[in-house]
């Protein structure tokens, strides 16, 4: 009898991990622990070796020092077995480099070589650049001078958002990057494509029949996506106040979500069909033609001074590195279409923000109500059908369809039949960049964004950011700890809805009828 092991089960082949800025905030909070629970889970190939790359001095020791401190507060897995944290710590060492001096790039190579003797590596590479944008180019530029993708095996380039600031720095960011690595070869990382309840979209969409056929705008009222941060910039100021919600957020997270809802079934489960099915999605998003366009369909806000609870909140303008004058917006909201066959007429809600309510990303698929019916009585009112994805912190999803109350004629009462999967797994849910890590190592590139959906994002992007450049009228404040400007509300109600509370905020007459509520 053969055993037949699935893709997703296998471990990653033997590579050298090169983590550029492997002494910032991004390895010590994701990289290390997801490098951990791979190994642990016995994904990641004993052939493997990570070299941490960064400016400041450091010895092996003393890098394998911090990766284990970084494990210990922030990886799901505990560092508790002596043996199993030594095998892994010893595939880690440390080179304090100049990314400018190509010299420096050449002395990685040779190192990289005895690596792959040491370890019997067949010649692969990972660049991981945790770096600022406008390092991409010349790092890359050095990988290749200083000889280190002259190895015969082969190389990927893994880097982080944001991808340009517009798409005129997109498309100069992109040509430097596309005289050394090849499209298939470059890996742009959006994490939350990593996240297990987005990934479920698709499961949930096409591997259910009472869903699929019932997915366009025949039946779907209208979808509502939700990003909601309650904290504010904190220390990123400064970055903040040259980027906003609409850079920060909007480009990528939210209109990553949005083709996900709205792309057709691709024709194969094969990364570019996949991928085809999204840049179709942006391509047809109804552009916003002038500035009058924009300021009836998007609501740009900044938070000023408020409260959380019995916190006291300060404004967006009194934080530090930020301009006292500054007119970027940290919430982002707006009414767009997806104007294709499937979903002419259907309006998709978008928000987020920072010094929100509540911590919690999710999207609602509100159906079309039912024909009013005789069986009820006149002015009965019936709740439309939801479906809820419920991505982070809480996973999930939710029914809340409609029921006669016991003991009464027709009386209706609605109720929510729940999926938790945060109740099932807990905190063993692999993070979002375990996942993109793993796929990146294994040339699964379905989750990562390609050079063309980058470009139509920012094309769609570019037309609000240039009618907000025109005027600062339009920046709306709302209090910090609330839900943003209210006129965000009156787009919807223009079409007759209402945002529907989100992260547990449920109506109190909702019945549960899952074993993880009572």
């Amino acid at each position: 009898m053969t055993t037949t092991v699935k893709l997703e089960q296998q471990a990653a082949e033997g590579a050298v991990f090169y983590l550029f800025g492997a002494t910032g905030d991004l390895a010590k909070r994701k990289l290390f622990p997801a490098l951990f629970s791979l190994y642990k889970e016995g994904k990641l190939a004993e052939n493997f070796a990570v070299v941490g790359l960064a400016r400041r001095p450091r010895t092996d020791d003393q890098f394998r020092t911090d990766v284990y401190e970084s494990i210990v507060e922030f990886c799901r897995y505990k560092a508790d077995d002596a043996a199993l944290w030594n095998k892994f710590a010893e595939h880690f060492t440390y080179m304090s480099l100049d990314i400018n001096n190509v010299d420096g790039f050449r002395e990685l190579n040779k190192r990289s070589l005895e690596l792959d003797q040491k370890f019997n590596i067949p010649g692969n590479r990972l660049f991981y650049l945790a770096l600022a944008p406008e390092l991409f180019g010349p790092v890359s530029f050095n990988l290749r001078d200083g000889g280190l993708l002259e190895s015969g095996g082969w190389k990927r380039l893994v880097i982080e958002k944001p991808f340009g600031y517009d798409l005129e720095t997109a498309r100069k960011l992109n040509g430097q990057l596309s005289q050394v690595f090849k499209e298939e070869e470059i890996y742009r990382i959006d994490h939350y494509l990593g996240k297990e309840m987005v990934q479920n979209i698709e499961a949930i969409r096409f591997a259910n029949a009472f869903f699929e056929p019932l997915w366009n705008n025949k039946h779907i009222a209208n979808v509502q996506i939700s990003l909601a941060e309650t904290v504010g910039v904190e220390d990123r100021g400064g970055y903040y106040d040259k980027s906003g919600a609409l850079r920060d957020m909007m480009q990528n997270h939210m209109l990553q979500m949005l083709t996900i809802i709205a792309m057709e079934p691709p024709s194969r489960l094969q990364p570019e069909d996949i991928r085809d099915e999204k840049v179709k999605v942006l391509r047809s998003l109804r552009p916003f033609k002038n500035g009058e366009e924009v300021r009836a369909n998007v609501v740009r806000g900044q938070y000023s001074e408020g409260s959380l609870g019995t916190k006291s909140l300060t404004g967006y303008r009194q934080e530090d590195s930020v301009n006292p004058e500054s007119v970027t917006e940290t919430y982002f909201g707006a009414r767009v279409h997806v104007d294709n066959f499937r979903w002419a007429g259907v309006p998709f809600y978008i928000r987020t923000g920072k010094r929100l309510p509540v911590k919690t990303t999710e999207i609602v698929i509100e159906f079309k109500n039912v024909p009013e019916n005789v069986l009820f009585r006149a002015g009965e009112e019936v709740n439309p059908n939801l479906l809820v994805i419920r991505v982070n912190p809480m996973e999930g999803i939710y029914i809340k369809f409609n029921a006669k109350r016991p003991g009464t004629d027709n009386d209706l009462q609605p109720v929510a039949m729940e999926f938790c999967q945060s109740c099932q797994i807990g905190i063993n849910t692999p993070e979002a960049y375990e996942r993109l890590i793993f796929d990146a190592a294994r040339g699964e590139s379905t989750r990562f964004t390609r050079w063309d959906e980058v470009s139509q994002a920012w094309a769609f992007v570019d037309e609000i950011a240039k009618a907000w450049k025109e005027t600062d009228s339009d920046l709306a404040f709302y209090p910090a700890g609330s839900w943003g400007p209210e006129v965000m509300d009156q787009i919807l109600a223009q079409d007759g809805f209402n945002w529907w509370p989100v992260n547990g905020q449920d109506e109190d007459n909702v019945i549960w009828i899952s074993g993880s509520r009572k």
